[in-house]
């Protein structure tokens, strides 16, 4: 799911923005955990354009597995991302 929100809304900046949503920084992005043992957790990437940011919210269900294949198992959509993402817009 992408969350488009213009800099000129936020009286912060994105770093902050994002812990006051209850994100922390994980490498070149930020994750919200939802339990204990590091999984389910939200995970978004941040993309600086201009006027604005997008935010690509995903849901990380279970560890990556990769291995020899590029799978991820992330959700993008469905009613706990788009709850998560409402979420989001209405602390702007």
């Amino acid at each position: 799911m992408k969350i488009q929100i213009k800099k000129s809304e936020l009286s912060v900046n994105i770093n902050n923005f994002m812990r006051k949503c209850g994100y922390a920084p994980f490498h070149d992005s930020y994750i919200k955990v939802l339990s204990g043992s590091g999984y389910p957790r939200f995970h978004i990437y941040v993309n600086d354009q201009n006027d604005q940011y997008v935010l690509n919210l995903h849901l990380d269900q279970k560890r990556p597995s990769y291995g020899k294949q590029t799978a991820h198992s992330g959700e993008y959509d469905g009613k706990v991302v788009e709850g998560e993402g409402e979420r989001i817009e209405n602390l702007v």
